[in-house]
């Protein structure tokens, strides 16, 4: 497989094997989808992306064996010429090394795809969807400075090279998702976006399936495509109406991986747990990225982060996987955050209140109201609040004998 400009990002998502709607998808799938964005726009998201919740993203290229500074490495090295990224290469390679001369030392030695696997299934994947990263442009490609030089008048890259990719990609491995970016520079009209996503819809081997973000020209962020990116690291701050995601990385400073990462660079559990909440109430997915090594190995501490939002997700997934956003998402001045499924809603609050009463405004009581916390068996007791809304008896035990260290959840039924 060729590289990219940006760098290989290889989302894998969890799927749930459910079957809601499944009717009314194939019905919807019948129809054919013209290269237009009123059109494209108008297509169902496929129901297994609004289901899954979270999803691990991974960067891993060439830029990992330098493994230094970030994975945009080889522009800051020869685009902009930065002198850290020079002395780098003067004082830890020989003279006249050239960024193609890392990829033999690209080994991926100890890459154990079934490890991965397994890793990213602890974290929190009920089973897998396969995404690639795909990059429109490339830095130093002669077609592509020919067409930037004629002012995208000229199309030279996109049908020699991009656009060619983009079929291949597709028709040989069949990802469920395409993360496409590198579309910054120049409109969906040079691209051919459009055109593109009309036969991905239409007539490709993943037609049915397959999910897209929205970066195929500077025109359409936010505005086209399948689901929203908006920018990296996007958080609304009230619910959007269209289908988003957050994409954030363990390492705060890079996506790639850095030899020289340090513990104040990688977010902490609470951190990760708690963007996961606050996107997944506000109807968004949540996408964590880590770097491997050139090797193919996950670092001891990305294993960890994983990990813990796996451990976390075994107790409070049901608040998570396949939810809704609720009337309400935040409970403010509270750090309570709501999802809901079926006749369910779900308080995950993210502060233990100091009296061990959770107070919160938003639901309604009724005579059939019942409150439990996920992973404790036993009914809580509750009282309504006289302003509004209801007091939570919080259990009475050690911190040790929670079900979770941190963003509790509390599942509330009969409740308006």
């Amino acid at each position: 497989m060729k590289s990219w400009a940006v760098g290989t990002r290889l989302p894998l998502l969890p799927r749930l094997l459910l079957v809601l709607g499944a009717a009314e998808w194939a019905l919807g799938a019948q129809r054919r989808y013209t290269p237009d964005w009123p059109s494209l726009d108008s297509r169902p998201l496929p129901d297994w992306f609004d289901k899954a919740k979270f999803g691990v993203f991974v960067h891993w290229g060439v830029f990992s064996v330098p493994a230094w500074g970030s994975e945009w490495f080889w522009w800051h090295w020869k685009g902009e010429g930065l002198p850290q990224y020079r002395r780098f290469m003067s004082d830890n390679y020989p003279p006249g090394f050239s960024y193609a001369d890392f990829g033999p030392l690209f080994t991926a030695r100890f890459f154990d795809p079934e490890d991965w696997a397994d890793l990213f299934q602890a974290a929190g994947a009920k089973n897998i969807r396969y995404g690639l990263y795909h990059s429109l442009f490339e830095w130093f490609h002669p077609l592509y400075l020919l067409d930037k030089k004629n002012g995208f008048k000229t199309q030279y890259f996109v049908f020699g090279k991009t656009m060619p990719e983009l079929y291949e990609l597709v028709n040989r491995y069949k990802p469920d998702l395409i993360w496409s970016d590198g579309d910054w520079e120049s409109p969906d009209t040079y691209w051919n976006s459009t055109d593109f996503l009309s036969w991905l819809y239409n007539d490709s081997p993943v037609k049915d399936e397959v999910v897209v973000n929205d970066r195929w020209g500077f025109n359409c962020s936010c505005h086209h495509g399948g689901y929203y990116n908006c920018a990296d690291k996007f958080q609304p701050s009230s619910l959007p109406n269209h289908k988003w995601e957050m994409c954030t990385s363990i390492d705060k400073r890079s996506w790639g991986y850095r030899r020289t990462m340090s513990i104040s660079d990688v977010a902490s559990e609470s951190e990760i747990i708690s963007e996961l909440v606050q996107t997944v109430s506000l109807g968004g997915n949540y996408l964590l990225n880590i770097g491997p090594t050139k090797d193919g190995l996950i670092v001891p501490i990305f294993q960890e982060r994983l990990l813990a939002v796996g451990k976390w997700l075994s107790i409070s997934g049901e608040a998570i996987y396949a939810s809704k956003p609720w009337r309400v998402q935040l409970e403010k001045n509270e750090s309570v955050w709501y999802t809901s499924k079926a006749s369910a809603v779900y308080a995950i609050f993210l502060n233990w209140p100091e009296n061990g009463v959770l107070s919160l405004k938003s639901p309604k009581t009724t005579s059939a109201t019942q409150v439990t916390m996920l992973g404790i068996q036993k009914d809580l007791k509750w009282s309504t609040n006289p302003p509004g809304g209801l007091l939570i008896y919080l259990p009475q035990v050690p911190p040790s004998a929670l079900p979770v260290e941190f963003a509790w959840t509390i599942k509330m039924v009969g409740v308006e």
